[in-house]
């Protein structure tokens, strides 16, 4: 699994507090913890006003990078503002994220085409968030023309089929595994990803639903997610599913993994 860091983003009060404050320890603890705790990505990402996006994602990256090897994620909805921010990383990275919206995903492709980022592609599109699987998967045929259209190899992308609350949902999570699994049968060496606490907001017990939506989701290909590493129980339900799902020979991913101390926090 790849594991996307999220806790460097000024969504998250502690965070958002940190940014305001300048807080720069609060910031490389964070990118140091994650780096630990087996993230291959530290996700930046602003949330603030339009006008200081662009230097505060600077500063962001400029902390993190200070701190901790691992490639960033730059993160915004605003593709302009992950364009400029490519700029001020030492190695390529992760583009977080486009979609078949107005012109977003020829912005994105045509910066990323020649260099070795990775980009997240969400499955939606003008017409907003399609409601069948079918749909989606009609949003990622078109998608994949673009991809095709600049010559991005698939390993190189990661395709988020939407995560959204499970508390309105009819069918559970039946769509969202439909999907993953129609990406990978189509393209088995494309990344499938997504924000996994999406799954459970507005639920109690937020960390129950989200341990049980991984295992189901990896079940059906997913191998790409945006979450939170400092979470020992939610990293120690990864290993084992990848052992589970034979992906880990002889269980040596997760016998190092326990070792390390990335989790274990469960009772025996």
């Amino acid at each position: 699994m790849i594991i996307i860091g999220e806790k460097i983003n000024g969504a998250i009060p502690s965070t958002a507090k940190a940014i305001a404050n300048k807080d720069a320890d609060f910031i490389r603890d964070l990118a140091i913890k994650q780096t630990e705790a087996g993230a291959n990505f530290i996700d930046v990402c602003a949330s603030v006003d339009d006008d200081i996006e662009l230097e505060t994602m600077k500063w962001l990256i400029d902390i993190v990078q200070a701190a901790t090897d691992l490639p960033i994620a730059v993160d915004s909805p605003n593709v302009l503002t992950c364009i400029e921010s490519m700029k001020y990383c030492n190695k390529p990275g992760l583009f977080n994220s486009v979609s078949l919206e107005g012109d977003k995903v020829d912005l994105a492709f045509k910066a990323i085409a020649d260099t070795k980022w990775e980009c997240v592609a969400l499955l939606n599109s003008d017409k907003g968030i399609p409601k069948t699987a079918k749909d989606r998967l009609d949003v990622f045929a078109d998608l994949m023309v673009k991809v095709k259209e600049y010559n991005i190899d698939p390993s190189r992308m990661h395709i988020d089929p939407l995560v959204e609350m499970l508390c309105t949902s009819e069918d559970g999570i039946s769509m969202v595994t439909e999907v993953i699994r129609g990406i990978k049968e189509q393209y088995p060496t494309i990344h499938v990803t997504g924000a996994v606490s999406n799954i459970s907001f507005n639920l109690p017990v937020r960390k129950m639903v989200n341990m049980g939506f991984v295992v189901l989701a990896m079940n059906a290909g997913m191998d790409s997610a945006i979450l939170d590493p400092l979470n020992r129980d939610l990293m120690g339900i990864i290993f084992a599913t990848e052992a589970l799902l034979g992906e880990d020979d002889y269980c040596m991913e997760y016998i190092g993994a326990y070792r390390e101390g990335i989790f274990g926090t469960l009772k025996k």
